[in-house]
């Protein structure tokens, strides 16, 4: 089984999806090369697209905030969607490289910004990111990250942005180990979980990820998609060990993909798209319980396959449970859907068994960093503790569900061993009618009750499969 770097598909294959999205960018170089700051009374193309940048990284690193709380809304202020792609991609690639990127300003500048100037921090993470992470084109980048900086009331100090980016452009932001922007306790749990493998982890992790479609097997196959796609011009490949599966090296606005507002295509990674292989041979009728099922991928993936099944999608978040109903509505599955907790069946559980209970835990994410690079700000090593108790309140409650004879499929998209491979451990020894299935060597390292992919491996993000079975009485 060829790990890590397998078929061709490594971690971060292709250019930056920045190159691509901007649509107010275009290749090229400054020939100028001037040293002025843009004039305050010039309309620079992508100002408005930077400000926002900024916002969403203060509101993320300064304020605490969660990226996807802020990302979205920022978005929708944006008509284009490539300026909407780029301003993810810009956010995304100055997390990822934030702790290399203070290091080098910090050096860079007589005395390190302070609290009162968050708002200038972040916007230079973000022109660092479109120069650095994302080569754009310097005259677009630079120009429009100062004119920016006029934009956001910091025209005092327009003209310290501008030499700070033509700086980046002369010498590049100075290499770092990937391991410094980790936690030391995130850093060293994983160096005691992988310790052959955690240098790769960390640089994976840091990298920009590639895009997974997943294809509606009712409305099309990976294979005729793939043929619209290369009609298109977009660059894409089959996955072989997924049926429904469809690779981009670099990333595209979806909306624009064909099909998608009818439901024929998805994103889901690679890994989170197997776990449908779990359940394949579910008998049609069969009842499956998706106990946090939210955004309703895993969900909608089962239906599309085995449209018989009779899915039971719930969430405790009233919000992302109406976001599975939008997802089942777009890609035409029928599954019931319900805010609840899964932890507490008695509050809402009617009695009635079920043939398969799928439980894609909460987790760290630390599977997920280079889509989620967030998880490095706001992740404590006290939060572990507080998701070990609630992953096992879950896999509990589930069990009580779950017909003699059926099946838990447990999933993470975490990569420390305490979630995942204990976590299973500590539950079949709290059980005795459960019994640990192998999934295989298809989903990855062999675990002692489990299967994990690591970050970038074969392309895909870091997750977890155990399957349990429960012994019929």
């Amino acid at each position: 089984m060829n790990l890590y770097k397998g078929r061709g598909r490594p971690g971060n294959p292709g250019q930056p999806a920045g190159n691509r999205q901007g649509g107010q960018e275009r290749r090229g170089h400054d020939r100028a090369g001037g040293s002025r700051p843009a004039p305050t009374h010039l309309d620079v193309p992508g100002t408005e697209l930077r400000v926002l940048a900024a916002g969403v990284l203060q509101d993320v690193c300064a304020n605490g905030r969660s990226l996807k709380a802020v990302l979205s809304p920022a978005q929708q202020q944006l008509g284009d969607s490539r300026d909407r792609a780029l301003l993810e991609a810009i956010c995304l690639a100055a997390l990822r490289q934030r702790g290399r990127y203070r290091r080098a300003l910090n050096g860079w500048m007589p005395r390190p910004l302070g609290a009162r100037d968050a708002d200038l921090e972040a916007l230079l993470l973000a022109g660092f990111a479109q120069l650095d992470a994302l080569k754009l084109a310097d005259h677009a980048a630079v120009s429009a990250t100062v004119q920016a900086a006029h934009r956001m009331g910091r025209s005092h100090q327009a003209g310290m942005v501008n030499a700070l980016l033509r700086r980046v452009q002369r010498e590049g932001i100075p290499p770092a180990s990937p391991i410094n922007a980790f936690p030391h306790w995130l850093a060293d749990a994983i160096a005691t979980d992988w310790p052959r493998l955690s240098d790769s982890i960390f640089a994976a992790s840091l990298e920009e990820p590639p895009l997974w479609l997943r294809v509606h097997a009712g409305k099309s196959t990976a294979a005729d998609y793939l043929a619209q796609l290369q009609q298109a011009g977009v660059v894409a490949e089959l996955a072989p060990e997924l049926a429904n599966a469809i690779y981009l090296p670099a990333a595209v606005p979806v909306t624009g993909l064909p099909g998608f507002a009818e439901g024929v295509v998805s994103v889901q990674d690679g890994s989170a798209q197997q776990l449908a292989d779990l359940l394949a041979d579910l008998p049609a009728g069969a009842r499956v319980l998706d106990a946090c099922a939210a955004p309703g991928g895993k969900s909608a993936h089962l239906l599309e396959r085995q449209p018989q099944l009779q899915v039971l999608a719930m969430d405790i978040d009233e919000r992302r449970a109406r976001r599975m109903g939008e997802t089942f509505a777009r890609t035409g599955v029928q599954a019931q859907v319900l805010a609840a907790d899964a932890s507490a069946p008695a509050t809402w559980w009617d009695g009635q068994l079920f043939d398969a209970v799928v439980l894609d835990a909460p987790c760290s994410a630390t599977g997920i960093i280079r889509r989620q690079p967030d998880v490095l700000l706001h992740r404590r090593e006290q939060d572990i503790a507080a998701l070990l108790q609630l992953q096992a309140r879950l896999l509990d409650a589930a069990w009580t569900m779950l017909r003699p004879g059926g099946r838990l499929v447990y999933a993470t998209c975490s990569i420390l061993r305490a979630e995942n491979t204990a976590q299973v451990a500590a539950f079949l020894q709290r059980h005795a009618d459960a019994v640990f299935a192998d999934p295989g060597e298809a989903f990855g390292h062999a675990c002692a009750a489990g299967r994990q992919w690591l970050p970038g491996e074969d392309g895909r993000d870091g997750f977890f499969y155990a399957v349990v079975n429960k012994i019929s009485q």
